[in-house]
């Protein structure tokens, strides 16, 4: 018996109209459509934050944000992938900085123009409450921020539907360096494991890694024992 063929559905991608499978991705759409990805797509998997995509759903008004390799397309989608997302980055020496608050306020002052509109939460395709890590922010909360935001990809997506014109998941990457860099606690075994990587411990055993041939590492990897102290 012959395999059914899988239902097809319309969408517009850079306002041109395609028939593709109607479980696809974006992603899987744009290129079953022909098109030759090189920007705009990374590790195909929804954590790399490469794939932003803009659409709107046939009937609704409402301009939505995802991750193309996780949204599956709908009959009369408009969609418009976004290769880079340009936002200001401040240049700062991680060394020279303090995790307080006046750190926020010289390297980050348009967090101080939140409105609480939760636009920013709402476009996050992984469901971060990115307005609470900037209101932790605002009050020097560095730890609270850079808990709240650990799952950031960089996707830009919040900061593109911003009315503040706060760039968020950079001054959620600040928090981060600066909770790791000062305020986390100091592990033992860490240190212990980086002093046996700079007296060459691993060398031997690295250099026979590098030196395997694919199959033959694969298999050593999903044969691993894994330990925890």
């Amino acid at each position: 018996m012959m395999k059914s063929k899988e239902n097809m559905v319309t969408v517009y991608i850079m306002g041109d109209a395609y028939n593709v499978p109607e479980s696809s991705t974006i992603i899987t759409a744009m290129e079953y459509s022909g098109f030759q990805l090189t920007t705009g797509v990374g590790c195909r998997e929804g954590f790399c934050g490469a794939c932003a995509t803009i659409y709107r759903e046939k009937g609704d008004y409402k301009l939505k944000g995802g991750l193309a390799c996780q949204t599956v397309v709908t009959d009369g989608m408009t969609l418009a992938q976004i290769p880079f997302m340009p936002a200001e980055k401040p240049i700062y020496d991680l060394k020279e900085l303090k995790p307080d608050i006046n750190t926020i306020k010289e390297l980050f002052p348009t967090i101080f123009r939140c409105v609480s509109c939760n636009t920013c939460t709402k476009a996050c395709p992984q469901d971060i409450d990115v307005m609470d890590y900037i209101q932790a922010l605002k009050k020097g909360n560095i730890a609270e921020a850079a808990d709240i935001s650990f799952d950031c990809i960089r996707c830009g997506l919040c900061a593109l539907r911003c009315p503040a014109e706060i760039v968020q998941y950079n001054a959620a990457t600040l928090a981060r360096r600066l909770y790791g860099s000062y305020l986390a606690k100091k592990s033992p075994e860490v240190d212990e494991s980086i002093e046996d990587i700079k007296a060459g411990k691993y060398d031997k055993e690295l250099e026979e890694l590098t030196k395997m041939d694919r199959k033959t590492l694969s298999e050593k990897y999903y044969a691993r024992e894994t330990k925890l102290r």
